[in-house]
């Protein structure tokens, strides 16, 4: 088995199924409430996200441990949609400007900065506050203080343990699900990473996807501190595999496509069931939810092609620009 690259095709279908896992359990009646399925749902998407979000910066890092670049290209591929939707929402809703301003400056994952039509923020909160920490751990110790993030993510599910915080959205219960793809990341593109692999069967995921799922009920207790664990095994797992049906649908088109918008998805998405589209008994309020999802990937859609395209790009452009300063300044430097 060949060594991974560094753009491994199956994770955007595991990004797909997440924000599906994610739109499932905010927009749609999994079965009745006190099975509480939509909770379950919706943790597993969100436990699924936060691992190939750890898996993509510290692969990052690890090729290139320029931090500034870095935190350009993060912030210009999180900010402008993020307050272009803060600003929708602030002509749509009254808060109190501690409110505003923890949510503008990603702070907001604590119950008392809750926004409406923007509670899912709190995730991009974890994101941001990880990406300010990894940072600083590169950037004081170079690719070497990549190690931190195995300990780190030891600890965080140990204060869990400890703190019986089964789930949280506070940064330091949560931030293990980021750590723990950030791990995975480091075993994958480490030497011995074929060997590693090797060791799962190829049933692997049609075992642990069940077993995720568990973890990520309210219902089910201790199991909840195994999730990012689970979640990253169950990535893994089908690393390790170039075939097989689960392979091929991971690197499907559609999948694909649903993986390029993605996150202007989860963004967009509450403010297409808000207002007169969430009202009306059982049935009506979930015919219209069809409407919903129409029209949250047709916002993606355009959001992604025609408005984040350009900042993504300007940050990296900018981010090239610095290092090739950088680069410039210690070839000077040795001659």
């Amino acid at each position: 088995m060949s060594r991974p690259s560094f753009h491994l095709p199956v994770l955007d279908g595991w990004r797909a199924i997440s924000i599906l896992c994610v739109l499932a359990g905010h927009m749609l009646p999994l079965g009745p409430k006190w099975l509480e399925l939509n909770a379950a749902v919706a943790a597993t998407g969100m436990s699924l996200f936060f691992i190939l979000s750890g898996f993509l910066i510290v692969s990052m890092l690890a090729r290139d441990d320029s931090v500034v670049p870095f935190l350009v290209r993060r912030t210009f591929r999180i900010i402008p949609l993020a307050w272009a939707y803060l600003a929708v929402v602030l002509l749509t809703h009254s808060a109190d400007w501690e409110i505003w301003k923890a949510n503008l400056l990603f702070y907001a994952n604590s119950s008392e900065y809750y926004l409406q039509y923007a509670p899912h923020f709190w995730s991009l909160c974890v994101e941001m506050q990880f990406y300010a920490a990894i940072a600083l751990a590169v950037g004081f110790f170079g690719r070497r203080g990549l190690s931190l993030v195995p300990i780190g993510c030891i600890a965080v599910t140990v204060a869990r343990v400890i703190s019986g915080q089964e789930i949280s959205i506070e940064t330091w219960f949560r931030v293990d699900e980021i750590l723990a793809g950030g791990c995975l990341a480091l075993v994958v593109h480490s030497r011995r990473a074929d060997s590693i692999l090797a060791y799962f069967p190829s049933a692997s995921p049609f075992f642990l996807a069940p077993v995720l799922f568990l973890s990520s009920h309210p219902a089910i207790g201790a199991l909840n501190y195994g999730r990012p664990y689970f979640a990253a095994l169950l990535i893994g797992s089908t690393i390790a595999s170039s075939h097989g049906l689960l392979q091929n649908l991971l690197r499907g088109k559609p999948l694909a496509y649903l993986a390029r918008v993605s996150f202007a998805v989860y963004v967009i998405h509450p403010l297409t069931y808000s207002g007169w589209m969430g009202t009306g008994d059982v049935f009506v309020r979930y015919t219209k939810r069809l409407g919903s999802f129409f029209l949250t990937i047709l916002f993606a859609h355009f959001s992604t092609i025609y408005y984040e395209r350009y900042w993504n790009d300007l940050g990296h452009r900018l981010a090239g620009n610095i290092a090739g300063r950088r680069s410039s300044k210690s070839r000077e430097i040795r001659v």
